[in-house]
């Protein structure tokens, strides 16, 4: 579960050293449960950061979540304001997590901040996470910015960043049984369908006063998400009944309370962006602590970008192994994105698929609603973590499956493009994608 990352500025790489060097907590290694009260000791010790930020809008879900705050930050920043941004993991650096007033925050702030919060809280035995959290918390409250966008990383309730008093909106993406150990282990008081206790983890970020705007889910998840908005005091403003939105092939129709707007295609790849798009549009439209027009809200959907979610790979080192083909790129890992992309290649000719999965995940999430898309399977390590075998992936594809030892090694196996045609997609795991943008001269900034 720990995210390590390196750094080639001596300072950033000596704290990434010490966040590398620290444990998980006893709770998780035992596939507990993450709890709040190191993170809120470690944050009071920092004058309580969280209680100093802009307008802050705090985004959950399984999938979606960093793609919907691609989209608002798109959307605020052309209305005109600073934003700061907080996301996860990153693909190649460190920095990619603390975005300060719309740029990447630079090496040298970065070992300043990091070494202050490690060093205000090594009695804790505070975890990777949460020293993260308190970083980017104490980087936002120090720089001033119109808004602030914080991505949820693990669930929701007991996430390190589960500590925003008065967010200015909270949101839930879409949901999906994903990380099993952690939000489904048995919990007395908490739902017994598995996507009921997912929707409870999740919207457990709601505050009172604070809009809740999600996504429309099953009616069982439904009632739990509108369950908890209701004991908290939380406005809850779900698809299908506070807002409508319906992705035609020219446009998303989008329609609340405040009248209907027509909104452009995202240009981000894959129809489920739409559904991104529209849930970013419904989070500005019913916050009223910054003015948000129309205007900036489409000029958002067409501008955003956000890398490894089904990107196309420009010219590069890597993309030269494979020459005439058309390569794709997505970090996705769970059943709900293997749906997405297969929805996204339905249709098309058949693909070439590079898949690099960690041990923990479920092969056939992807495999299995791709098969019928595709040409040919490669299996590849992920990237300093362990990974599943050519042997896991081969019940769930009639298809040979090919082993090699990296993607670099896998993309020059390909046969010509004449002689075997069809795009490939390299996916299952975000370390293999920041792999691939590292070698491919895309580093995301």
């Amino acid at each position: 579960m720990r995210d390590f990352a390196t750094s080639e500025h001596p300072g950033v790489a000596t704290q990434l050293a010490r966040l590398g060097a620290l444990s998980l907590p006893p709770q998780v290694q035992g596939f507990g449960r993450f709890g709040l009260e190191t993170i809120r000791t470690l944050l009071a010790r920092l004058g309580d950061p969280q209680n100093h930020l802009p307008p802050t809008f705090h985004i959950a879900g399984t999938n979606g979540k960093g793609s919907t705050c691609a989209y608002l930050r798109a959307m605020l920043e052309a209305a005109g304001h600073s934003v700061h941004v907080a996301t996860k993991p990153h693909l190649v650096r460190y920095n990619e997590r603390i975005r300060i007033a719309g740029r990447l925050i630079d090496d040298d702030a970065l070992a300043t901040l990091l070494a202050e919060v490690l060093d205000r809280g090594e009695d804790l035995a505070p975890s990777f996470f949460e020293v993260t959290t308190a970083a980017l918390f104490l980087a936002f409250a120090r720089t001033p910015a119109d808004a602030c966008i914080i991505e949820v990383g693990l669930g929701g309730r007991l996430d390190a960043t589960n500590v925003i008093p008065h967010p200015a909106a909270t949101a839930i993406a879409t949901l999906g049984i994903d990380h099993e150990a952690f939000l489904l282990r048995p919990e007395e008081g908490t739902p017994g369908d598995p996507l009921a206790r997912i929707a409870f983890e999740k919207a457990s970020i709601a505050r009172a006063g604070a809009p809740l705007v999600t996504l429309s889910y099953p009616a069982e998840p439904a009632a739990e998400v509108a369950r908890i908005a209701a004991q908290v005091g939380a406005p809850l403003f779900m698809r299908g009944s506070a807002w409508h939105a319906e992705a035609t092939p020219t446009g998303i129709l989008y329609t609340d309370a405040q009248g209907s707007l027509t909104l452009p295609l995202p240009a981000l790849v894959g129809a489920h962006q739409a559904d991104n798009a529209a849930l970013a549009t419904a989070i500005l439209r019913h916050q009223t602590a910054l003015a948000i027009g129309p205007e900036a809200i489409a000029h958002g959907i067409t501008s955003a970008r956000w890398p490894a979610r089904l990107q196309f790979l420009g010219p590069g080192p890597l993309t030269a192994l494979a020459p005439g083909r058309a390569i794709w790129l997505d970090g996705g890992h769970n059943p709900d994105a293997g749906a997405a992309l297969a929805r996204h290649f339905a249709g098309k000719p058949p693909i070439h698929l590079i898949i690099g999965m960690l041990a923990n995940k479920d092969p056939a999430a992807l495999l299995a609603p791709l098969s019928p898309a595709l040409r040919s399977v490669a299996i590849v390590p992920a990237p300093g973590h362990d990974a599943h075998t050519p042997e896991s992936f081969a019940p769930h594809t009639p298809l040979p499956v090919r082993s090699f030892t990296n993607v670099t090694e896998a993309l020059a196996a390909l046969p010509p493009e004449r002689q075997n045609p069809g795009d490939v997609l390299i996916g299952g795991s975000l370390y293999l994608a920041g792999e691939v943008l590292r070698l491919n001269g895309e580093v995301p900034e």
